[in-house]
Protein backbone atom coordinates (compact mmCIF):
# COMPACT_ATOMS: atom_id res chain seq x y z
CA UNK A 1 0.00 0.00 0.00
CA UNK A 2 1.64 3.77 -1.25
CA UNK A 3 1.73 5.85 1.35
CA UNK A 4 0.40 9.89 1.17
CA UNK A 5 2.65 12.74 1.11
CA UNK A 6 1.92 13.47 4.03
CA UNK A 7 2.40 10.06 5.56
CA UNK A 8 5.60 10.35 4.40
CA UNK A 9 6.31 13.51 5.62
CA UNK A 10 5.34 12.47 9.10
CA UNK A 11 7.44 9.40 8.73
CA UNK A 12 10.78 11.42 7.35
CA UNK A 13 9.71 13.70 10.91
CA UNK A 14 9.59 10.86 12.91
CA UNK A 15 12.96 8.69 11.68
CA UNK A 16 14.69 12.80 11.72
CA UNK A 17 13.75 12.74 15.39
CA UNK A 18 14.68 9.37 16.47
CA UNK A 19 18.13 9.34 14.73
CA UNK A 20 19.30 12.89 15.67
CA UNK A 21 20.23 12.34 19.33
CA UNK A 22 22.92 10.25 17.80
CA UNK A 23 24.00 12.15 15.07
CA UNK A 24 24.41 15.17 16.57
CA UNK A 25 26.48 13.04 19.00
CA UNK A 26 28.74 11.75 16.67
CA UNK A 27 29.32 15.35 15.26
CA UNK A 28 30.12 16.98 18.69
CA UNK A 29 32.48 14.14 19.08
CA UNK A 30 33.86 14.72 16.13
CA UNK A 31 34.34 18.15 16.48
CA UNK A 32 36.14 17.81 19.73
CA UNK A 33 38.82 15.61 17.60
CA UNK A 34 39.46 17.85 15.36
CA UNK A 35 40.37 21.07 17.49
CA UNK A 36 42.97 21.87 20.22
CA UNK A 37 42.28 21.34 23.37
CA UNK A 38 42.34 24.65 24.35
CA UNK A 39 39.26 25.19 21.99
CA UNK A 40 37.62 21.95 23.77
CA UNK A 41 38.06 23.56 27.50
CA UNK A 42 36.71 26.89 26.59
CA UNK A 43 33.99 28.95 27.59
CA UNK A 44 31.78 29.51 25.67
CA UNK A 45 32.08 26.38 23.66
CA UNK A 46 34.18 26.33 19.90
CA UNK A 47 31.12 24.44 18.04
CA UNK A 48 32.99 24.56 14.65
CA UNK A 49 36.74 24.90 14.43
CA UNK A 50 38.06 27.77 12.84
CA UNK A 51 40.46 25.10 11.06
CA UNK A 52 41.08 21.23 11.69
CA UNK A 53 43.91 19.87 13.64
CA UNK A 54 44.25 16.43 13.09
CA UNK A 55 47.45 16.44 15.86
CA UNK A 56 44.78 14.72 18.30
CA UNK A 57 44.48 11.95 15.62
CA UNK A 58 48.11 11.48 15.61
CA UNK A 59 48.97 11.60 19.14
CA UNK A 60 46.61 8.35 19.70
CA UNK A 61 47.78 6.53 16.55
CA UNK A 62 51.62 7.16 17.53
CA UNK A 63 52.26 8.00 21.14
CA UNK A 64 49.27 5.63 22.44
CA UNK A 65 50.31 2.96 19.90
CA UNK A 66 46.88 1.99 18.80
CA UNK A 67 47.87 0.84 15.02
CA UNK A 68 48.89 -2.31 17.26
CA UNK A 69 45.30 -2.14 19.39
CA UNK A 70 43.57 -1.36 15.50
CA UNK A 71 45.19 -4.27 14.53
CA UNK A 72 44.50 -6.51 17.67
CA UNK A 73 41.01 -5.60 17.18
CA UNK A 74 40.85 -6.58 13.53
CA UNK A 75 42.22 -9.84 14.04
CA UNK A 76 40.21 -10.48 17.79
CA UNK A 77 36.29 -9.45 15.88
CA UNK A 78 37.48 -11.17 12.48
CA UNK A 79 38.46 -14.12 13.91
CA UNK A 80 35.13 -14.45 16.34
CA UNK A 81 32.97 -13.63 13.43
CA UNK A 82 34.39 -15.91 11.28
CA UNK A 83 34.06 -18.95 13.87
CA UNK A 84 30.68 -17.91 14.48
CA UNK A 85 29.43 -18.03 11.37
CA UNK A 86 31.24 -20.93 10.15
CA UNK A 87 29.84 -22.61 13.45
CA UNK A 88 26.67 -20.60 13.90
CA UNK A 89 25.12 -20.97 10.16
CA UNK A 90 24.81 -24.67 10.07
CA UNK A 91 23.62 -25.05 13.22
CA UNK A 92 20.52 -22.50 12.90
CA UNK A 93 19.63 -24.31 9.60
CA UNK A 94 19.72 -27.54 11.70
CA UNK A 95 17.29 -26.09 14.26
CA UNK A 96 15.04 -24.28 11.61
CA UNK A 97 14.48 -27.48 9.66
CA UNK A 98 14.60 -30.15 12.73
CA UNK A 99 12.17 -27.05 14.72
CA UNK A 100 13.85 -27.76 17.70
CA UNK A 101 13.07 -23.78 19.18
CA UNK A 102 14.14 -24.87 22.76
CA UNK A 103 16.92 -25.57 21.57
CA UNK A 104 18.27 -22.71 20.49
CA UNK A 105 16.44 -20.87 23.78
CA UNK A 106 19.01 -22.79 25.46
CA UNK A 107 21.59 -21.17 23.06
CA UNK A 108 20.55 -18.09 23.59
CA UNK A 109 21.01 -18.50 27.60
CA UNK A 110 24.79 -18.08 26.81
CA UNK A 111 23.94 -14.55 25.67
CA UNK A 112 21.42 -13.19 28.11
CA UNK A 113 23.96 -14.68 31.24
CA UNK A 114 26.25 -11.89 32.44
CA UNK A 115 29.94 -12.11 30.81
CA UNK A 116 31.31 -12.09 34.67
CA UNK A 117 30.24 -15.16 35.00
CA UNK A 118 32.78 -16.58 32.41
CA UNK A 119 35.72 -14.57 33.23
CA UNK A 120 36.86 -16.47 36.39
CA UNK A 121 36.96 -20.31 35.23
CA UNK A 122 37.84 -18.73 31.67
CA UNK A 123 41.10 -16.94 33.01
CA UNK A 124 41.92 -19.91 35.01
CA UNK A 125 41.59 -22.06 31.80
CA UNK A 126 43.33 -19.77 29.74
CA UNK A 127 46.49 -19.13 32.32
CA UNK A 128 47.09 -22.94 32.81
CA UNK A 129 47.12 -23.68 28.95
CA UNK A 130 49.89 -20.72 29.06
CA UNK A 131 47.75 -18.64 26.26
CA UNK A 132 47.57 -15.15 28.30
CA UNK A 133 50.13 -13.30 26.37
CA UNK A 134 48.08 -13.81 23.14
CA UNK A 135 45.09 -13.24 21.67
CA UNK A 136 43.58 -16.50 21.56
CA UNK A 137 41.66 -16.15 24.88
CA UNK A 138 39.90 -13.07 23.54
CA UNK A 139 39.21 -14.75 20.38
CA UNK A 140 37.71 -17.89 22.06
CA UNK A 141 35.32 -15.72 24.90
CA UNK A 142 34.06 -13.32 21.84
CA UNK A 143 32.40 -16.85 20.57
CA UNK A 144 30.19 -16.30 23.81
CA UNK A 145 28.78 -13.30 22.57
CA UNK A 146 28.94 -14.07 18.56
CA UNK A 147 27.49 -17.58 18.25
CA UNK A 148 24.52 -17.13 20.09
CA UNK A 149 23.54 -14.03 18.23
CA UNK A 150 24.35 -15.78 14.59
CA UNK A 151 22.02 -19.03 15.53
CA UNK A 152 18.81 -16.61 16.65
CA UNK A 153 18.97 -14.34 13.75
CA UNK A 154 19.71 -16.77 11.40
CA UNK A 155 17.14 -19.71 12.90
CA UNK A 156 14.69 -17.42 11.89
CA UNK A 157 15.82 -16.64 8.75
CA UNK A 158 16.09 -19.93 7.40
CA UNK A 159 12.23 -20.72 8.66
CA UNK A 160 11.27 -18.44 6.45
CA UNK A 161 12.90 -19.63 3.12
CA UNK A 162 10.63 -22.03 1.24
CA UNK A 163 10.64 -25.15 2.10
CA UNK A 164 9.77 -26.25 -1.29
CA UNK A 165 12.87 -25.79 -3.66
CA UNK A 166 14.74 -28.42 -1.25
CA UNK A 167 12.25 -31.01 -0.99
CA UNK A 168 12.48 -30.52 -4.88
CA UNK A 169 16.46 -30.82 -5.21
CA UNK A 170 16.00 -33.83 -2.66
CA UNK A 171 13.57 -35.49 -5.04
CA UNK A 172 16.31 -35.04 -7.49
CA UNK A 173 19.46 -36.57 -5.65
CA UNK A 174 20.67 -33.99 -3.77
CA UNK A 175 21.93 -34.83 -0.02
CA UNK A 176 21.44 -32.95 2.67
CA UNK A 177 24.84 -30.81 2.91
CA UNK A 178 24.43 -30.37 -0.86
CA UNK A 179 20.81 -28.75 -0.65
CA UNK A 180 22.32 -26.35 2.48
CA UNK A 181 25.03 -25.41 0.47
CA UNK A 182 23.29 -25.19 -2.78
CA UNK A 183 20.14 -24.04 -2.11
CA UNK A 184 19.67 -22.85 1.73
CA UNK A 185 22.96 -20.71 1.82
CA UNK A 186 22.63 -18.45 -1.06
CA UNK A 187 18.86 -17.66 -0.36
CA UNK A 188 20.32 -16.74 2.97
CA UNK A 189 23.17 -14.13 1.99
CA UNK A 190 20.82 -11.26 3.26
CA UNK A 191 20.28 -12.73 6.65
CA UNK A 192 23.96 -13.73 6.67
CA UNK A 193 24.99 -9.97 6.44
CA UNK A 194 22.86 -9.20 9.34
CA UNK A 195 24.18 -11.67 12.02
CA UNK A 196 27.66 -10.42 10.25
CA UNK A 197 27.35 -6.85 11.08
CA UNK A 198 25.41 -7.42 14.47
CA UNK A 199 28.10 -9.96 15.56
CA UNK A 200 31.28 -7.70 14.26
CA UNK A 201 29.22 -4.91 16.49
CA UNK A 202 28.81 -7.08 18.99
CA UNK A 203 32.69 -8.61 19.35
CA UNK A 204 34.32 -5.13 18.44
CA UNK A 205 32.56 -2.97 21.31
CA UNK A 206 33.04 -5.95 23.64
CA UNK A 207 34.94 -4.27 26.97
CA UNK A 208 34.26 -6.55 29.73
CA UNK A 209 36.40 -9.70 27.91
CA UNK A 210 39.46 -7.76 27.21
CA UNK A 211 40.10 -5.80 29.96
CA UNK A 212 40.30 -8.80 32.08
CA UNK A 213 41.84 -11.29 29.61
CA UNK A 214 44.43 -8.98 27.23
CA UNK A 215 47.42 -8.12 28.34
CA UNK A 216 49.54 -4.97 27.34
CA UNK A 217 50.53 -5.89 24.15
CA UNK A 218 47.09 -7.83 23.62
CA UNK A 219 44.55 -5.31 24.26
CA UNK A 220 41.46 -4.37 21.39
CA UNK A 221 40.61 -0.76 20.97
CA UNK A 222 37.63 -0.67 23.67
CA UNK A 223 40.46 -1.51 26.47
CA UNK A 224 42.96 0.87 24.80
CA UNK A 225 40.13 3.72 24.62
CA UNK A 226 39.97 3.56 28.69
CA UNK A 227 43.34 2.95 29.70
CA UNK A 228 44.26 5.96 27.82
CA UNK A 229 42.08 8.35 30.49
CA UNK A 230 44.32 9.64 33.60
CA UNK A 231 43.45 10.25 37.02
CA UNK A 232 45.11 14.00 36.40
CA UNK A 233 43.70 15.43 33.49
CA UNK A 234 40.85 14.04 30.73
CA UNK A 235 42.26 14.83 27.47
CA UNK A 236 38.83 15.82 25.57
CA UNK A 237 40.88 15.52 21.90
CA UNK A 238 42.77 12.53 21.98
CA UNK A 239 40.07 10.66 23.45
CA UNK A 240 36.87 11.43 20.90
CA UNK A 241 39.92 10.97 18.30
CA UNK A 242 40.13 7.27 19.61
CA UNK A 243 36.01 7.24 19.66
CA UNK A 244 36.06 8.07 16.33
CA UNK A 245 38.67 5.13 15.46
CA UNK A 246 36.61 2.63 17.57
CA UNK A 247 33.37 3.79 16.06
CA UNK A 248 34.49 3.66 12.57
CA UNK A 249 34.89 0.50 11.17
CA UNK A 250 31.43 -0.53 12.38
CA UNK A 251 30.13 2.69 10.66
CA UNK A 252 31.82 1.95 7.17
CA UNK A 253 30.90 -1.67 7.44
CA UNK A 254 27.37 -0.66 8.00
CA UNK A 255 27.06 1.88 5.36
CA UNK A 256 28.64 -0.62 2.48
CA UNK A 257 26.40 -3.53 3.75
CA UNK A 258 22.88 -1.49 4.41
CA UNK A 259 21.54 -2.38 1.31
CA UNK A 260 22.25 -6.32 2.19
CA UNK A 261 21.11 -5.69 5.87
CA UNK A 262 17.80 -4.20 4.54
CA UNK A 263 16.86 -7.01 2.36
CA UNK A 264 18.04 -8.96 5.81
CA UNK A 265 15.76 -7.30 8.29
CA UNK A 266 12.61 -6.95 5.39
CA UNK A 267 12.25 -10.54 3.67
CA UNK A 268 13.47 -14.31 3.76
CA UNK A 269 11.60 -15.62 0.84
CA UNK A 270 12.85 -15.92 -3.04
CA UNK A 271 12.72 -13.03 -5.25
Amino acid sequence: MSRTPLQKLVLFLVVLVVISPAFLFFLWMASLSLKPEIDNTAYPPVLIPSSLDWSNYSAMLNEHDFGRYFTNSLIVTGSAVALALLVGVPAAYGIARAKAHKLALVVMIARMTPALSFLIPLFLLFQYLGLMRSLWPQIITHLVVTVPVVIWIMTSFFETLPIELEEASRIDGANRWQVFRLIALPLARPGIMVALILAFIFSWNNFVFGIVLAGRTTRTLPVAVYNSLTYEQISWGPLSAAAILVTLPVLLLTIIAQKQIVQGMTSGAVK
